[in-house]
């Protein structure tokens, strides 16, 4: 028994230091493309911004404050368009309704906004931007803890991204949440190495092109 729990405690430490010198890799190759400052925001066509979850026909406050970074950005004349990325997967849990009418309910134009139905997971949200959308420039919304991971993801995927902070007071389990980052990291590292397809891919929507804002765009 002792020799099986020395190589599950040598596995361990090896998981654990592998664990630790991925995040360290990530976030230091990444933490220069995080801008805290709106005067020296680097403009860009695109802003793409994550779903983070909704109360019944509400954002939650990590999604409100996601897009509320996404409106000052786009009302700064700091990104020209709004890609909105979530869970679409059954009527009751709709999180790219609550998104896009709470954008359009604060000014931006329809026009201007475009939907990603199948944004399940951050690197389907970056996968499908790149492929589906045809972005190669963007600016990625969202709180301080997730974006290293985002803009890595990105970058890797040929869409040169810079952050833009979306946080604001206090979040409920915020500190789980960004514990769960480094495991949410590596498995991210390992999705660019193998180069994974998300299950859901379909049509073309050029992000140059008209946008998919209405409910009837099937697309």
């Amino acid at each position: 028994m002792k020799k099986y729990f020395k190589i599950a405690l040598y596995l361990a430490i090896i998981g654990l230091a592998a664990i630790i010198a991925v995040n360290y890799y990530v976030k230091s190759s990444t933490k220069k493309n995080i801008y805290y400052s709106l005067k020296k925001f680097p403009k860009n066509d695109v802003g793409i911004i994550f779903g983070a979850g909704i109360n019944g026909d509400q954002p939650s406050k990590y999604l409100k404050d996601r897009l509320d970074a996404g409106i000052l950005l786009y009302n700064s004349k700091r990104i020209n368009k709004i890609l909105l990325s979530g869970d679409n997967g059954s009527n009751e849990y709709d999180e790219l309704t609550v998104m896009k009418n709470y954008c359009f309910s604060h000014g931006v134009d329809t026009t201007k906004i475009f939907i990603d139905y199948a944004g399940f997971d951050t690197y389907s949200t970056m996968y499908r931007a790149k492929h589906i959308f045809n972005i190669k420039k963007a600016t990625l919304i969202s709180q301080k803890y997730h974006l290293n991971r985002a803009i890595y993801i990105g970058q890797k995927l040929g869409i040169k991204s810079v952050g833009f902070p979306a946080n604001s007071g206090e979040y409920r389990g915020y500190q789980y949440v960004t514990f769960r980052e480094y495991l949410s990291i590596f498995k991210s590292f390992f999705d660019v190495l193998r180069n994974r397809e998300p299950h859901f891919l379909g049509h073309q929507i050029d992000i140059n092109g008209v946008s998919n804002y209405s409910k009837d765009d099937k697309r």
